[in-house]
């Protein structure tokens, strides 16, 4: 088979591939229609539109350009920094940031990781969760240089606060008095079956590389493949992100518009960070600090396992398991999580006037 068919062949699987989709998901394309004219109680929700009181650029140590938008004061005794995950932007915290901005916990700072969103294009080889670590750093220093400071990841984004954890375990405790990370792991990450039985779990390990590879080598040919699937997206989207089929499908298309602004090749190159990525170590100067481990029960993509191995490895830490919910718990079950971020607020800054 010539190079060219060959590219034609994978561009044609990953309309269902790249987006996570399994096999079979065709048959719902009759089910989509349906959900898609559904009662929408999200439909009116500007979710790439929330204003900010302040845009800035922090330039990472690499020279990356990083988005970042803040809201409430400049000045601020506590500053709370949300880090999204992979093929996410900072509008995924919508919810989080229209309940927070309303309570005035102090400064909310929300920022596009490297290749997201409406930050600069990274190198491939930075493209790695130490290089994020050093980027929040970066993010800190330019947003906080004062004061106290709680951290919120989910998924990718709770990577990125092991790895700082990691480099300046200094700070937690000392600055950063609170962490709140959800629906994401310490490592391991090459054994997620995605909701498929356990039997695929060798499969993915043998496909998933060539496919990256392929998207790195060929990323125009997977655009293409890509941009037929948008009913396979929905479905694959719905499944993968979500614990219920009875989501919004707003919210639905909301992940969907996210993952597919995401350039392919950008998927690729962080694709090999995640098979390496292992903080279980780093995890111990969490003790000095309040912190939350939130998962939903249904997360297919950083299963309840992972959740309660950091937990196990945090003994003083919160566990919460919300029933029925996906990995996109934030989006979900919003309401549950804003909850259960006020209260981590409200340890943490407490937390710190004790030791202020």
């Amino acid at each position: 088979m010539s190079r060219r068919s060959r590219a034609g062949l994978v561009g044609g699987i990953v309309g269902a591939v790249a987006v996570g989709a399994a096999a079979g998901l065709a048959a719902e394309r009759y089910a989509v229609g349906r959900s898609r004219l559904a009662p929408d109680p999200d439909a009116q929700e500007p979710f790439f539109d929330l204003p900010a009181d302040r845009l800035r650029r922090v330039v990472a140590d690499d020279g990356v350009p990083l988005h970042v938008e803040e809201v409430g004061p400049q000045r601020a005794p506590v500053t709370v920094v949300f880090c999204h995950g992979y093929t996410q932007q900072l509008a995924v915290w919508h919810y989080q940031r229209q309940a927070l901005a309303a309570d005035n916990p102090g400064k909310l700072v929300f920022w596009d990781q490297r290749s997201h969103g409406r930050s600069g294009r990274s190198s491939a080889q930075n493209s790695t969760i130490d290089q994020l670590g050093r980027d929040l750093h970066d993010v800190i220093q330019a947003c906080a240089p004062t004061g106290k400071v709680v951290l919120v990841g989910h998924s990718m984004g709770g990577m990125t606060i092991m790895a700082l954890a990691d480099q300046h375990p200094e700070l937690f405790g000392e600055r950063i008095v609170g962490v709140a990370l959800i629906g994401t792991s310490t490592g391991k990450l090459a054994s997620v079956t995605f909701g498929l039985p356990a039997v695929f779990t060798g499969v993915n390990r043998r496909v998933l590389p060539w496919v990256t590879r392929g998207m790195r080598d060929n990323p125009e040919v997977f655009e293409r493949g890509r941009r037929l699937g948008t009913d396979l997206a929905f479905v694959a989207a719905r499944r993968t992100a979500f614990g219920s089929k009875e989501v919004s499908p707003s919210l639905v298309e909301f992940v969907e518009r996210m993952l597919a602004e995401t350039p392919v090749d950008v998927i690729a190159e962080f694709y090999d960070t995640f098979m390496d990525h292992d903080k279980l170590a780093g995890l111990g100067v969490l003790a000095d600090v309040e912190t939350l481990v939130l998962v939903g029960s249904q997360d297919k993509l950083t299963p309840v396992e992972h959740s309660r191995e950091i937990a196990a490895a945090v003994p003083t830490a919160q566990l919460v398991v919300i029933e029925g919910a996906g990995h996109m718990v934030q989006l979900e079950r919003a309401a549950m999580v804003n909850l259960h971020l006020r209260a981590l607020l409200r340890r943490a800054t407490r937390a710190a006037s004790r030791t202020a």
